[in-house]
């Protein structure tokens, strides 16, 4: 069965959960992705940081991008998937999580990122469309 090594888009990048929030989006800017993992000077895992995060927690609430933190905004714990999981796997931890782009690790070090249109482009429609269905729904 594939696994989310062969999946996933490898060399993803973190932002560091002491840089400012707009270093964040202008990073997301320069990758072109609407989403990064925030590390910890551990080099492990605080959360993820999406676009409308940014927008919703920060700009809406009138804070400074400037000012605030990547990691003030990692809520709850890191959803991820082992490099060797299956589809299954993915598919599952997608479903119940119901989240959109999962952090691939190897052991504690992040090795890509498994996202939605990953699932798409590798796995059979009709799983697709199952997880489609669970994550457009509330």
């Amino acid at each position: 069965m594939t696994t989310a090594r062969e999946i996933m888009t490898e060399g993803a990048e973190c932002v560091g959960e002491n840089e400012s929030v707009l270093d964040a989006a202008r990073k997301m800017t320069d990758l072109g992705v609407g989403a990064l993992p925030i590390c910890g000077a551990d080099d492990k895992l605080k959360g993820m940081l999406t676009d409308r995060d940014i927008v919703v927690k920060v700009l809406g609430a009138g804070k400074d991008p400037a000012s605030c933190k990547a990691g003030e905004l990692a809520q709850g714990e890191v959803v991820t998937i082992g490099a060797d999981d299956d589809a299954d796997e993915i598919l599952r931890t997608m479903t119940s999580h119901k989240v959109r782009r999962l952090p691939v690790i190897d052991g504690h070090e992040l090795v890509g990122m498994v996202a939605q249109a990953d699932v798409a482009r590798a796995l059979p429609e009709p799983k697709v469309g199952d997880l489609l269905e669970a994550l457009s729904t509330d």
